[in-house]
Parts: C-alpha cells; structure tokens; sequence
C-alpha cells in the first residue's frame, strides 16, 4: 500500500518524470497526447473553471463520444475539484437536457458531435454559465481551446480529490446520477480503486492499458483514470470493433483490458484464422464486468488468453467489490468471486438473511466503504438501503459453502409466468451459445393464461436464416438444456439489437413494444 503521505498518484506526476510519455493514443488515428499535454490541458481547464466562479463541489457536465480530448477534460474538472457528469453521446436532446438540468451542471461541455441534439434544447442551456464545443463549431458554444487558451499551466493552489457523478443508463425509466461522498483528500492521495488495481492486477507505470468501451460510462472512465494516476499509457478504441481489439492489442503490446461478455462473444465469433493473426501473449491481465458472463464462453477465453482473465462485480455506487481470479473461477464456475472490501449478504424478501445456497437480493456490509445517494431522489436511495446499513444494487444472487458469490439476474428482469419465477440472464446464456445466434434478449410478455410467457428476440448471425425453421430450432435448443418454463414459447428476429456499447442491452425498448396497450409491473 502507498505510503500514507504519498501525493504523486495524479498525472501531473508523471508529467514531471515523464513529460514525453504518450499518455493517450486513439487506437484507430494514433493521435498522442502526452503526459505533459495532458495535465498542462487539464491545469488550463481547472483554471478556466475558477475563473467562472465555480468552487469545490460544484457541477459541471460533457458529453462527447470517445476522443483525444475527453480525459484530459475529464482531468481537468478533477484538478478544480468538481462533480463532473460523463454524459452518454448515445442520449436524445431531451434525455441529454435532462441529465444537465437534473445533475444541477453549470459548464457544459460537448463535441460537435452532438451539435444537432444539442440545437433542439436551447432552453434549458440558457441557464448555463458557459458552453464549451470540442473538435467543431456549435451554434451558441465557445471554441474549447480558444476558451482555455490564455490561462497559465500553473496548478491551482488548492486541488483536492473529487469524485464522478454519473447516471445510470437509464434502462428503467428516467435515469439517477450515483452522488458518492466527496473525497476531499489532497489531490495525489488517489483512492482505494488505485490500490486494487495495482494489488489485483499488477498495473504499474511499464503497463499499457487498452479502453475498448465508451469513456462516459463507469468503468472505463475510471479505470483509465487510474492507469494515469499510475503511470502507464491509456489505448483507446474509439468504438468497439473485435479484430481491431486484437489488432491493438498485438501492435501496442497491450498488458491490460477491460472487456464486457458480449466483447468476449463476438471476439470467440471471429473465425479461427483471423483470431490467429494476432499475438496477444503481451496480455497479462484481462478483466471484465458489467454483466455475467456464460460459463462456455469464459471458459474458451481462458484457453485461448491464459490463466489472466479477472473478474469483478461492483457499481458506480462503490459500495461494494467483489473479486475473482481464473483459478478460482475455474474451481467455482459461474461465481463473480468472493468480497474482498466488503462484507456480501444474501437477504430474502421478508428481510432475512439466507443461508448459503439460497436465492435473494444481494446486499452489500461493511464500514468504511464509499457512501452514495441517488441525486434528486431520497427514495430510491432509502430503498437501496437496509436499516442496519447493507445496501444493494438490486440483484438476485447466492452464496455458496465457499463464500463465492453467484447472480441470477436483476431483480427487475425477473418473469413471473404461471406464479414461476424465471430469470432470462440463464435462458439468453443458453441461446447465446447457439452458433447461429449473434445476439440475444430474452424478457416476460403478456400471457392471458400465465400472466407473462418467456419470449426470446435474437439478432441471427444470418438474417437470411431468419423464420419458423430457425426459431424452431432455437426453442429445441433451448429445452435440451433448460427446464421447459424458462424456456421462449416463441423467437422473433432482428437485424440489430438495442444495445448500449458497454453491452447492457436496452430490453425496455423492446418490452414497450411488447407491453403497449397493457398494465405492466415490468419497466
């Protein structure tokens, strides 16, 4: 662990010992930025935020999709101790207006990008101190680096450690920014994030991180974030392509990832000959989250990666951190792994504690973990909640007799067909294994009978192979390895699914489609 006193874990740092190092290069351009462009950029920008009056712990905002600039911004709202809200560059003008009004935001900053968006809700940007455009003009915005331009390199005076605020994304309704406690330590002192990745995964300044996933969203904006405090070079992928991953990490000698499950499928997907272009033995840690990942598929990474594959279960809302290596996955397949700063609960409906083997919302205990609320709403907060303390992130799960943890699924996913509670994370790991399916979603419809039946929509490697035959074959597929109940009465096809780049899929898009004209407990 780092010495208590220990301050030189931000970029500036490494802008001293290293000013030359790349300390970002965009995979598919190969633009640089150096350790010293980045924190003078990031020094000029916190600079440019005190002079418009903002102070500790106030909020600004930017939404941009993955490029040179973003960091170095990201940076710079850290540098003046600021909330700061990545917003998705996916959102529509009324979902981006929400999220800067909601988040109390008063500097935007956006690409050109979203210059079209952003025309449609001049009303509530009115009431914004300033607006910044990023790479182009936008109607009403000042030039970034015209903005920043003639402030001094000089660090302020007064830098402290602050945090994100960012918002879910908004699969369930409107979305909630996660507003975690103020940091409030000197700028440099890092925070329990640095440790583990340093501790679990070896990060250090020799590493090279590669960032395949958009910036605004949780874990790679944070996780590149620490990287920087350490040192190491940051590759990003501007979007998500499985060969090009391969390619960058073979060029640039990439010795550490994060990865989603849908990643890792359309990686394996790749036929053999291409997958065997690439060297990627520079790789010695290769992580993923964000949803669970099918047992066949993370076993065939591990051959095909080595024993390097980790695992985590977390949140925005760091109240918890759940760790799992290969050896141990391999001894306990299907598990996320077992807390390792934290205490896991595994908590019934009636508020009882389960015992190991049984099924409940997963609650997470312990001192000292990173407080949170749910910005501008107390009651989702008080629900997250338990008296004595344990919080959730709303998921179904066990314990088993090792202490490993295993999820089912959301507990907002859950169907509820004929009083039988079916989870679809365990049907879709099925069908995603099918080798005709590229994609999959698998969510409760009106049933006059049941209430709800099981319905699959899959995006087909083949869209010619779409129709009866081809969902027939599914459905059978499915029954050889899934009691009947959890299995689609029925398939329907489409050409793309609605996925977030992160690989959480959007099924309330498809629900609505379903549920319209009907009273629905799902969202």
């Amino acid at each position: 662990m780092p010495d208590e006193e220990d301050l030189s874990r931000y970029p500036g740092t490494w802008a001293e010992r290293t000013p030359d190092k790349a300390a970002i290069v965009m995979g598919r351009t190969g633009q640089t930025v150096t350790y010293a462009e980045l924190d003078a950029t990031a020094n000029r920008l916190s600079r440019f935020f005190r002079s418009v009056g903002l102070q500790q712990g106030d909020h600004i905002a930017f939404c941009m999709e993955n490029r040179a600039e973003f960091l170095p911004i990201m940076w710079g709202a850290h540098y003046a101790g600021l909330y700061y809200t990545a917003i998705s560059s996916r959102l529509t003008a009324e979902e981006l207006a929400y999220i800067v009004e909601d988040s109390g935001s008063r500097v935007l900053l956006a690409s050109r990008y979203k210059a079209q968006q952003l025309g449609e809700i001049e009303g509530p940007l009115s009431k914004l101190d300033r607006r910044l455009s990023v790479g182009g003009a936008i109607d009403g915005f000042e030039p970034f680096e015209e903005a920043i331009r003639d402030f001094p390199n000089e660090p302020l005076a007064d830098r402290i450690e602050s945090q994100p605020m960012l918002y879910s994304s908004g699969t369930t309704g409107r979305p909630k920014g996660v507003k975690p406690g103020f940091l409030g330590a000197p700028l440099g002192r890092g925070e329990g994030l640095t440790n583990l990745v340093q501790l679990l995964f070896g990060a250090d300044e020799n590493s090279v991180y590669l960032s395949p996933a958009p910036l605004y969203h949780a874990a790679p904006m944070r996780y590149c974030a620490q990287f920087h405090r350490l040192g190491s070079t940051v590759v990003v992928m501007d979007r998500f392509d499985a060969e090009e991953a391969l390619r960058l990490i073979e060029h640039h000698r990439v010795t550490h990832s994060q990865w989603v499950p849908t990643m890792f499928v359309r990686m394996l997907k790749l036929p053999d000959e291409t997958r065997g272009l690439y060297d990627v033995s520079s790789l010695s840690c290769a992580v993923h989250a964000a949803a669970p990942c099918p047992i066949p598929i993370k076993e065939r990474m591990i051959e095909w990666f080595g024993p390097i594959v980790h695992e985590y279960y977390a949140g925005t809302e760091g109240n918890g951190f759940v760790y799992c290596n290969s050896a141990d996955w391999m001894t306990h397949k299907g598990t996320v792994g077992k807390p390792i700063n934290c205490e896991v609960h595994i908590v019934s409906e009636s508020g009882e504690e389960l015992p190991p083997g049984e099924e409940g919302t997963v609650y997470f205990g312990a001192s000292g973990l990173q407080t949170f609320e749910y910005h501008n709403d107390p009651d989702k907060t008080a629900a997250s909640f338990l008296d004595n303390g344990w919080s959730t992130l709303g998921d179904i799960g066990r314990l088993d007799d090792d202490g490993f943890l295993y999820l089912t699924d959301r507990k907002a996913n859950m169907i509820i067909t004929g009083g039988v509670n079916v989870y679809p994370q365990e049907t879709e790991n099925v069908l995603t294994l099918h080798p005709k399916v590229q994609d999959v979603a698998v969510f409760g419809i009106p049933n006059e009978d049941f209430g709800e039946e099981v319905k699959a929509v899959v995006q087909p490697v083949d869209m010619a192979e779409a129709g009866g035959d081809l969902e027939a074959e599914l459905i059978a597929y499915c029954r050889e390895h899934l009691a009947d109940v959890k299995c689609p009465r029925s398939v329907d096809f489409r050409a793309e699914l609605p996925r977030h780049p992160t690989g959480k899929l959007y099924k309330r898009l498809l629900k609505d489609e379903y549920w319209k004209g009907h009273d629905s407990r799902l969202l």
